[in-house]
């Protein structure tokens, strides 16, 4: 690879030279923001497969429109609210070894991220999470929040989003192991399914009844699928972007006031903030379960 192409290859953030992220800014000032969470995908996957599916398709979407990369966020909710009734019944009592962290702790750093992002001086964020749940109820409404504050344009969503109507999005089943088989086939071994069966194994751990279903073929159709859809995301929002020279610095106090206003809304109830209790309806998790304290949660300020 001669240098030229080698530096146009080159998307991430961590990787650029000042000069390099200068010039691929200006041509295109859209940051790619991948969110994931280590957590169970079954046996016969690897623990980070949320990372690794937005990992891909940010990086594939860039070196094709334009934009940098953003370091990745391998923390994500997960135990609280509707969550916690999801691991009762798909990991029970067993150490999920998950990487997740309460919804309070995670909004308030998004909202850190998004600042750094707007100092940096990009116009645009497109933050795709590999890892679904009600917080992407929350996480939109934030950065709708932070959009109207500051005027910098926001897509949140998830690859489920990307492909919705086409494919549909899963837990470890048909959908996910295939995207994973198709980017990083060294992370899954259907060999490990009969651990399934083994005492102090962990049992299925979250996988689908129809993971034994999925193709590095399928795999390979939705992440096409998920890259068509991202790149018109993109598209759409660099049209609309321009780059920002001589931008004042977003200050503290102006994430700090954003903030308060999201806690005392839900102290309040003026806003619904999904991932601090369970959904209407949903059963509750059982009184003696690990995962019971995490049910009903508040934030914090």
């Amino acid at each position: 690879m001669s240098n030229a192409s080698e530096a146009m290859s080159k998307v991430l953030w961590a990787e650029l030279f000042p000069a390099e992220l200068i010039a691929r800014q200006q041509e295109c000032p859209i940051v790619f923001v991948p969110l994931g969470l280590c957590e169970p995908h079954g046996q016969i996957s690897a623990f980070g497969l949320d990372t690794f599916k937005t990992e891909y398709l940010c990086a594939r979407v860039a070196r094709q429109v334009g934009g940098i990369v953003a370091p990745s966020m391998g923390y994500h909710v997960h135990e609280a609210g509707p969550s916690a009734k999801f691991l009762e019944d798909n990991v029970g009592e067993h150490n999920p070894f998950m990487s997740s962290v309460p919804p309070y702790v995670f909004y308030h750093f998004f909202l850190y991220q998004l600042r750094s992002f707007y100092n940096a001086g990009f116009q645009s964020a497109v933050i795709l999470s590999g890892h679904g749940g009600a917080h992407v109820h929350d996480l939109r409404q934030i950065s709708r929040m932070f959009q109207e504050q500051t005027g910098m344009s926001i897509w949140y969503g998830t690859d489920f989003d990307l492909v919705e109507g086409t494919y549909t999005g899963d837990h470890a089943g048909k959908y996910e192991i295939s995207m994973l088989m198709h980017i990083r086939p060294d992370l899954i071994d259907p060999s490990k399914k009969g651990l399934e069966e083994l005492d102090g194994a962990g049992g299925r751990l979250a996988a689908a009844h129809d993971a034994n279903e999925a193709t590095r073929e399928y795999g390979e159709q939705i992440c096409r699928a998920c890259e068509l859809a991202l790149s018109r995301i993109a598209a759409d929002l660099g049209q609309r972007s321009q780059a920002v020279t001589n931008r004042m610095p977003l200050p503290y106090e102006v994430v700090e006031d954003l903030w308060s206003q999201i806690v005392q809304s839900a102290e309040m109830g003026t806003e619904h903030w999904a991932a601090l209790q369970p959904r209407a309806g949903q059963s509750p998790v059982s009184e003696q379960s690990r995962w019971k304290p995490y049910e009903h949660i508040r934030m914090r300020d």
